[in-house]
């Protein structure tokens, strides 16, 4: 499958100034793969998985010399490791810290190699043993976007035709019914790489359901390896809630049973980390960073994957399929956690990304916007609406309370339009809303073109 982050890999491969790589991103979200496809440009691609391949971790066991693990690496793997044609790939990195470690002295004593780790549950070595700064950098990876699953559909006219489109114009109609129809396969779906390789071989859901709970159980395997024993049971209480209480503030007296806060917390934390939840912090929003004004205490949540999420409810998703112009009322809820998670893929990946809300409470006029997302120097407040979506209070306040904001931007069923400040545009074009036209990111989206 084509993906936006390999226009980045190929980027890390011809900078003169690349250093040791770090993919990150939760399991099965397709690190290996993007990893894999990168070593197709290369003369030579050596992967070393430290899981399975217990034997490599005695490269690591003395100095941590790269001259010295590299020549042990080939003998290990037969392979001849040649700094100037090679990308050596350590794969479950975490299995071994001391791998980890290593990679400043790649940087500093081996800079000609290519080298990328990755790791389903790297962060939570990174916490321990840290990354030095200035000698290792990361790029993250998350479930495919909307417009990486229309690549992996081969719709390359669809993609083309939002791409090239004219946001203050309206798009034909018969492109918008196509669109909406296909992300209707897409929030049934996710963008799980292993549930999308399923569709594209069976075309079966119920397939795909399969697989889906697959991914699911694989993470609560993981709960064990992260947590200590007695949190296990906090985790997988968290782990099922979180869907539960999508697009409002996420809420420990909501869980059924009698827990308390302090064994919770610490629980969300961990998943955060494994990257199966984010949270979505609330802000002032009266400037950038919006980071910098936070309240650490009041956030929401959103699963990785809206597939995933809906799966681990027990949802029907059948009629996403037969009849998605009436699945998409009264999703509100899921269509925010939707647009939080193409926020997400479609930020720059060799940056940490966080998602962002506002909310006032007063008597007199309460008011939540959705999102707030940094244009350049300006904060732009973001409604999503699971229709139509007519009513715009909320973000004509944030706008009155905030006059640095330009505009908002709302997204729902609607066609593109513009009226007054605020930019509608269809819930398919988030790409397109946030990317300008010469970015980084709008010539990855060219490159799944090709």
């Amino acid at each position: 499958m084509k993906r936006i982050i390999d226009s980045y890999l190929l980027a890390w491969k011809h900078d003169l100034h690349r250093q040791p790589l770090l993919l990150r991103g939760a399991r099965q979200v397709g690190k290996t793969f993007a990893v894999r496809e990168l070593g197709k440009t290369y003369d030579n691609f050596v992967e070393i998985n430290l899981e399975s391949m217990r034997r490599a971790h005695a490269a690591f066991d003395k100095d941590l010399d790269p001259i010295a693990i590299v020549a042990d690496l080939s003998i290990i793997m037969r392979k001849q490791i040649d700094p100037k044609t090679t990308l050596l790939f350590i794969d479950e990195i975490q299995i071994k810290p001391e791998a980890l470690t290593a990679l400043r002295y790649f940087y500093e004593k081996m800079p000609e190699l290519h080298i990328i780790a990755a790791g389903s549950l790297l962060d939570f070595t990174i916490e321990q043993v840290g990354i030095p700064v200035g000698r290792v950098q990361s790029m993250y990876l998350y479930p495919l976007s909307f417009v990486e699953f229309l690549a992996a559909g081969e719709e390359y006219q669809l993609i083309e035709a939002l791409i090239a489109h004219d946001a203050t114009q309206e798009i034909s109609s018969v492109v918008h019914e196509r669109a909406l129809a296909l992300m209707g396969q897409y929030l049934a779906l996710g963008g799980m790489p292993g549930v999308l390789q399923r569709w594209q071989e069976t075309k079966d859901s119920v397939s795909c359901g399969l697989v889906q709970t697959a991914i699911i159980d694989s993470y609560r395997q993981d709960f064990g390896k992260y947590a200590r024993q007695a949190q296990v049971k906090y985790v997988d209480k968290i782990f099922e809630a979180a869907p539960l209480q999508l697009g409002g503030k996420f809420k420990y007296s909501a869980i059924d049973g009698e827990y308390r806060r302090r064994e919770l917390v610490p629980a969300l934390d961990l998943l955060v980390t494994a990257g199966v939840l984010h949270k979505v912090y609330q802000s002032a929003g009266q400037g950038v960073p919006l980071g910098a004004q936070i309240d650490v205490k009041d956030y929401k949540t959103i699963v990785l994957d809206v597939g995933v999420s809906q799966a681990l409810v027990g949802l029907d998703c059948t009629e996403w399929f037969i009849r998605p112009e009436q699945a998409f009322v009264n999703k509100g809820s899921l269509m925010e956690a939707f647009v939080g998670q193409e926020l997400l893929v479609y930020g720059d990946c060799r940056r940490k990304k966080d998602l962002f809300y506002w909310h006032r409470e007063a008597a007199s006029s309460q008011a939540e916007v959705d999102y707030l997302v940094q244009q350049g120097q300006h904060v732009i407040p973001v409604e999503v609406k699971s229709g139509s979506g007519r009513t715009l209070k909320s973000i004509q306040l944030f706008l009155e309370s905030h006059k640095a904001s330009p505009y908002g931007i709302r997204f729902s069923t609607n066609n593109y339009s513009r009226y007054n400040n605020i930019h509608s545009y269809p819930l398919y074009a988030i790409m397109g809303a946030v990317a300008d036209k010469n970015s980084e990111l709008h010539k990855a989206c060219v490159l799944l073109l090709r």
